[in-house]
């Protein structure tokens, strides 16, 4: 089936239709393949992606990896046969000693894109490992032109993959297609474009602020001005898996949480499973969708690719997306948040200088 010339957008949050529908778009592919992705696991989802890569490498098709060294659970050994067929793999920024060696290794790409021939982009949550399969995430298809515009910086990604120091300027840069903005983050020490869009979008709210994320933990001006959303009478939830995948976040964002009920900020969990999905929603006409988590480790340290836009057909399929999800949360306990023990708030204050490495 060829592909619509079309714009076209459909949302997965499941891992298994999502994986699926990769690997269909995959084995259509004719010029190129470009997959950027924070893990790649040795396991049946990354086995079956390799080999889908491997027999259209032998037909000629262009591949290209970047996967992150921190995360990549295979070596260049796991692509041997797509490799002699011309395919290529980077690990992005390989551990190196050096003076500020622990600063420096925790700079990780955490971007998640794949791009097909100039038509088909997904931008994720999700990483390329079978560990995610029962997972709730968030992954957008676009078909139009807009994968170029994704492509641009894709390939500067794979052109500085090993490079600690370079343009940041350049490779922070905004991209634009249409009504989109694309915003590239590097690690930077100022206001990073997710961070400053995510705060300009909070101020300029007039109804509703929709945060769904893995991982909360937002520093002292994002909290504020999410508290101050609230007070002059915006709507503002925040969505999270009661459970994460990382207890040591879950322990650390409770510190956080009463300070942002009592700030009228509405908190709800997510039950069922792991929720890594990765969506601001705002009036329920603007919204961002990536890779970004709501966490300092993100707006600091992290390569990170992210999608704005106002386009309406993309928010309807995220209202659905929310709507389901809130069907399966709970609410935040204040009470029980208040007779918490000693301990736990003493845990909670143990894990704050080391907030900006989980």
């Amino acid at each position: 089936m060829p592909f619509s010339k079309s714009p076209q957008y459909r949302f997965y949050d499941d891992p298994l239709r999502m994986y699926n529908a990769m690997l269909d778009d995959i084995e259509l592919a004719e010029d190129y393949i470009y997959i950027e992705t924070y893990k790649y696991g040795n396991d049946q989802i990354g086995i079956k992606f390799r080999d889908a890569l491997t027999k259209k490498a032998k037909q000629g098709v262009k591949i290209k990896l970047i996967i992150d060294s921190w995360g990549a659970y295979v070596s260049q050994s796991f692509f041997s046969e797509m490799i002699k067929y011309g395919g290529e793999v980077r690990f992005f920024k390989k551990f190196r000693l050096s003076v500020d060696s622990f600063t420096k290794n925790h700079r990780r790409d955490h971007r998640k894109l794949i791009i097909i021939d100039d038509k088909v982009t997904y931008i994720s949550s999700s990483n390329i490992a079978a560990y995610a399969m029962n997972w709730r995430e968030s992954s957008l298809r676009m078909i139009g032109d807009i994968a170029k515009v994704f492509k641009e910086a894709y390939l500067e990604s794979f052109r500085v993959y090993n490079k600690y120091i370079y343009d940041k300027l350049s490779a922070s840069k905004p991209l634009f297609h249409n009504a989109f903005e694309i915003l590239r983050d590097v690690p930077t020490t100022v206001l990073q474009p997710t961070r400053k869009k995510f705060l300009d979008l909070i101020k300029s709210a007039k109804k509703e602020i929709i945060i769904e994320t893995p991982y909360f933990l937002p520093g002292s001006f994002m909290r504020k001005a999410l508290i101050d959303a609230a007070q002059r009478g915006v709507t503002v939830k925040i969505i999270s898996p009661q459970h994460s995948d990382v207890n040591v976040v879950d322990i650390l964002r409770n510190r956080y949480l009463g300070e942002m009920h009592e700030g009228n900020v509405e908190i709800l969990f997510y039950t069922p499973r792991n929720l890594h999905s990765k969506i601001f929603l705002v009036d329920r006409c603007e919204f961002i969708v990536g890779s970004s988590n709501f966490d300092y480790r993100s707006f600091r340290f992290m390569h990170e690719i992210n999608l704005f836009g106002k386009e309406k057909r993309i928010v309807h399929l995220l209202e659905e997306h929310i709507n389901e999800t809130i069907s399966d949360c709970i609410r935040f306990d204040y009470g029980k948040w208040k007779s918490r023990t000693l301990i736990q708030r003493a845990f909670e204050r143990l894990l704050i200088p080391f907030r900006h490495f989980f």
